[in-house]
């Protein structure tokens, strides 16, 4: 048995354990960085790059198809798979690469590999003979996509969506399950290729979103386009060849094919794939925290703080995916920052910056939110300010004029806290909203911003005004 000293063990080479490794090493500690798997990160390899790249080729298009309002006729557009499909590998491999010459760069005796398990607090069992003893441990393990149910009959014809990424070309149909922001990004790129898709979710949500109006303009769009069925379950999968057989029933109709008044009969899709697209699960599963003092709540997941990422009273730090609350890369690498410069400082540990919440679904339209949820907000004393993209002149140039934005401030003062939307380029409107949500500007501050003309984010105005009006300036 081999055993190596390190001030922190990182568990977990991704975007997190990249930047808590860095983290650690601006402090002048040692680290040991520790990966069971292929390198690269999950955005890289098998989430925001490669599927932005499918989503391009499918924006490409759609454009062409849908052309010919502006006067211009694109004749017999043709969907070469192989070709779309070559090209996201290729892409996929050259972001993939970036990240192995980041590695690669890394002192090679601060690499392990191997799969980390607890024995105590500070000690780690790496494989069959090497054993590792730290200060501190950081653990950013990932995670993994969630199948909920036994698929195992159905074989490779249920997929997650890890698998798209390595496809030689599209398939003719498939099942997307999850209307969340995987599904539903892969869902409308798939079927704007020219692949048969139907999206089913067991309830109404929809990318994301949890603002009621919002996400019922989203809806509207989305259900003009795509085969999308909310409150929808299925009720029976068997295969067939190469094809899957896939019984499905709305969450209140009966489970035979009859219908029922209010409700809709259940049908039968038959499909090359079935897309899970329910979520993914932290990678907490064989790390045997239980043989660590870490605190567990009653759902069995361990306990953080929010701003330190400590798992108390352990000196054993949590960042990135595996936290399950914020699975976004840019998120990931504060925290990796964050939890790395924890555990170099251990017991000396302090909150680290955290930024406005910023998320983006890259759909068309686009969904996005910003700062404080509306779930969340104050039963009184708020304002909402909206607009509609509908009649908005440069979504209207672009006949992209659709969609809903809401953003929120606080009656007194006018203070901007968060947003939600649906709508063209939000990409661009989302970090303009959150770079305010982070500067604490008020809706009058935000007002007295230039807004030229015409730009999408003339909509933004009416927005603020509209809130404006509702608001009472603080004398």
């Amino acid at each position: 048995m081999k055993t190596l000293s390190t001030d922190v063990a990182i568990i977990g080479a991704g975007t997190a354990g990249m930047t808590a490794y860095r983290a650690v090493k601006r402090a002048g500690k040692s680290a040991l960085l520790i990966e069971s798997g292929p390198y690269g990160t999950t955005c890289a390899r098998v989430g925001c790059m490669p599927s932005k790249l499918l989503i391009a080729a499918a924006d490409v298009a759609h454009s062409a198809r849908h052309a010919a309002p502006f006067g211009v006729h694109v004749d017999n557009v043709r969907i070469d798979g192989a070709a779309v499909m070559r090209r996201v590998r290729n892409e996929r491999d050259r972001f993939v690469g970036f990240v192995l010459d980041d590695i690669d760069g890394f002192d090679a005796s601060e690499k392990l590999t191997g799969h980390a398990r607890f024995l105590s607090d500070t000690t780690l069992q790496v494989g069959e003979d090497t054993r590792v003893e730290a200060r501190s441990v950081v653990i950013a393990a990932g995670s993994s996509p969630v199948i909920p149910g036994d698929f195992s009959h159905l074989g490779d014809r249920v997929i997650v969506n890890d698998d798209v990424f390595d496809w030689e070309t599209l398939p003719t149909s498939i099942l997307v399950v999850g209307t969340g922001v995987i599904g539903l990004e892969l869902g409308q790129a798939l079927s704007r290729l020219g692949v048969q898709t139907t999206l089913i979710n067991r309830s109404a949500s929809l990318g994301g979103l949890r603002d009621p109006q919002v996400r019922a303009s989203a809806t509207e769009v989305f259900s003009a386009e795509l085969d999308i069925r909310p409150n929808t379950v299925i009720q029976t999968t068997r295969r067939v060849g190469s094809k899957v057989h896939v019984e499905l029933c709305t969450s209140d109709a009966p489970t035979s094919s009859a219908p029922q008044a209010g409700g809709t009969p259940c049908g039968t899709v038959v499909v090359d794939y079935i897309l899970v697209a329910t979520g993914r699960a932290p990678n907490l599963h064989g790390l045997d925290l239980e043989n660590t003092s870490v605190q567990w709540d009653e759902r069995r997941r361990p306990v953080f703080d929010a701003q330190t990422l400590q798992l108390s009273p352990a000196p054993i730090f949590i960042a990135g995916d595996v936290t399950g609350s914020l699975p976004v890369l840019h998120e990931a690498a504060d925290e990796g920052t964050i939890a790395g410069k924890n555990a170099a400082a251990w017991p000396d540990v302090g909150p680290g910056l955290r930024r406005a919440p910023v998320a983006i679904v890259f759909t068309d339209p686009q969904l996005a939110y910003v700062g404080q949820r509306y779930p969340d907000l104050p039963e009184t004393g708020m304002v909402i300010g909206e607009v509609s993209f509908s009649n908005q002149g440069r979504s209207r140039i672009m006949l992209k004029n659709k969609g809903l934005l809401r953003l929120y401030a606080q009656e007194e003062g006018g203070l901007f806290v968060g947003a939600e939307m649906a709508g063209p380029h939000m990409e661009h409107m989302a970090h303009l909203l959150s770079w305010a949500v982070q500067q604490k500007l008020t809706v009058f501050d935000m007002l007295a911003m230039p807004y030229y003309h015409p730009v999408i984010e003339e909509g933004l105005r009416t927005a603020v005004r509209d809130a404006v009006r509702q608001c009472r300036r603080l004398s």
